[in-house]
């Protein structure tokens, strides 16, 4: 089944004359509520194991973990870092955390551009990381010890 745009449900919300048929029809448009499902969500779509965000991401395995079964609330760097380790596009890393509760990324924020840069450049978080301790900025996930 194809995506539908937010504009395309905004409109067939508008238009509905049941809730229920709405979300019967649209099941499958619609996100996951849950952090851990919206995450399980992605590994799904992505054909990734837990084992490749933890490698993708460079933070702890026991740390994703608590994560995806949602016993933990990443911080809004580690989600980007787990962003990376899903291999997420720049739209999708929007998204996961706008679903999250955290601001997007904000291309006028110094930190935040760069992060996108390599984002849009499909780059990884070894490269995100370098270019960020490059300007003197705060890394996404810790050096590899």
């Amino acid at each position: 089944m194809e995506q539908k745009t937010t504009d395309e449900l905004y409109h067939e919300i508008k238009t509905a004359t049941d809730a229920q048929d709405f979300l019967s029809v649209n099941a499958e448009q619609l996100l996951s509520r849950s952090l851990c499902g919206h995450l399980q969500a992605l590994l799904k779509q992505k054909g990734l194991s837990r084992a490749d965000v933890v490698r993708g991401s460079q933070l702890d395995r026991a740390y994703i973990y608590q994560i995806f079964s949602g016993t933990r609330k990443p911080s809004r760097d580690k989600l980007i870092a787990i962003a990376f380790g899903l291999s997420l596009t720049d739209g999708e890393a929007q998204q996961l955390l706008k679903l999250s509760g955290y601001r997007e990324l904000y291309a006028r924020d110094k930190r935040d551009a760069l992060i996108l840069y390599t984002l849009v450049r499909g780059q990884g978080i070894l490269e995100t990381n370098e270019l960020l301790f490059s300007q003197g900025m705060a890394t996404l996930s810790p050096p590899a010890g």
